[in-house]
């Protein structure tokens, strides 16, 4: 039996024009509406797309993109797998480099790699939505963040930064790491031993990674029998579909979602041309809603 190595072949030739997706989700959260996103462009332009879904795991993001560089395929549209710390598969992206099939970046981007990306400005919005809160007369906020991709990394450091402009409550602050390896069910025990602290040291507000974590505490919350947002604030991030049929409603930082999907399309249409093209930056928007209150 022969299997043919495409690192010493060319690609098979095909009058088909492919796109290949690399996501670490597909079929729920926010990913929908971005993949809907690049669909719209790269259909009109006579595309299709190729999807595959890494799970956020490198080992499954390296056989993604071997079996789409086996076929015929114009570009690549990839949120990076565990971006704060995976270096695993820096040498295919390297190769498609080297083999000039243009690679664009959404959420995050590796270091190291010469390619255009579109991300939120995750740190930013993160110190908007921390001082807001501080605003609110909360002092005591804890922080929920996932660390093994760069969004969660940018997000923690807004979060230290809010703090930092006002040192005399840095002490309050609190910080909660995880990885996506990590049980929820545990994480959420985590939470909840700091939020069955007494009132007078308790967190009064949460600010989570995502809309997904700040769901499970609006849930571990009344589970306590803590009331929000009376007892406890919770702000999300992405502003998932459901946060605003969620009772109460969920304070979040919007994503663009789709708009960023087509972005990402029009981008990479215009690399596939030869066209110059530059990594985009959006800012988050606040969407305020009956998760968050002023602190009395």
């Amino acid at each position: 039996m022969f299997v043919d190595d495409w690192r010493h072949s060319e690609p098979a030739k095909s009058s088909d024009r492919n796109i290949g997706v690399i996501t670490t989700h597909l079929t729920s959260y926010i990913f929908p509406q971005i993949v809907s996103g690049i669909d719209d462009v790269i259909s009109e332009q006579g595309y299709s797309l190729i999807l595959s879904n890494t799970h956020n795991d490198p080992s499954r993001e390296r056989k993604a993109l071997v079996s789409l560089m086996g076929k015929s395929i114009d570009g690549f549209i990839v949120e990076p797998t565990q971006s704060a710390l995976n270096q695993e598969n820096l040498d295919l992206y390297r190769e498609l480099e080297a083999l000039h099939i243009p690679v664009v970046f959404i959420n995050a981007k590796y270091a190291g790699l010469n390619a255009p990306s579109l991300t939120t400005d995750d740190t930013q919005a993160m110190r908007d939505i921390t001082n807001y809160l501080i605003e609110q007369g909360h002092e005591r906020i804890l922080g929920v963040f996932q660390v093994d991709d760069n969004q969660g990394v940018d997000r923690m450091d807004g979060f230290m930064q809010a703090y930092r402009q006002h040192p005399q409550l840095s002490i309050y602050g609190a910080t909660m790491m995880y990885q996506t390896s990590d049980s929820r069910a545990t994480l959420m025990k985590r939470i909840g031993s700091l939020l069955t602290q007494p009132q007078e040291s308790r967190p009064t507000a949460v600010v989570a990674y995502n809309d997904q974590i700040a769901i499970r505490i609006l849930d571990l919350a009344n589970s306590l029998g803590l009331k929000v947002p009376e007892d406890l604030s919770v702000v999300g991030f992405d502003d998932y579909t459901l946060s605003k049929y969620m009772t109460p409603s969920l304070t979040t930082l919007r994503h663009v979602q789709a708009q960023m999907g087509r972005d990402a399309a029009t981008m990479l249409l215009k690399m596939i041309r030869g066209e110059a093209v530059a990594s985009i930056q959006y800012p988050a928007e606040l969407i305020l809603r009956n998760s968050t209150s002023k602190l009395d």
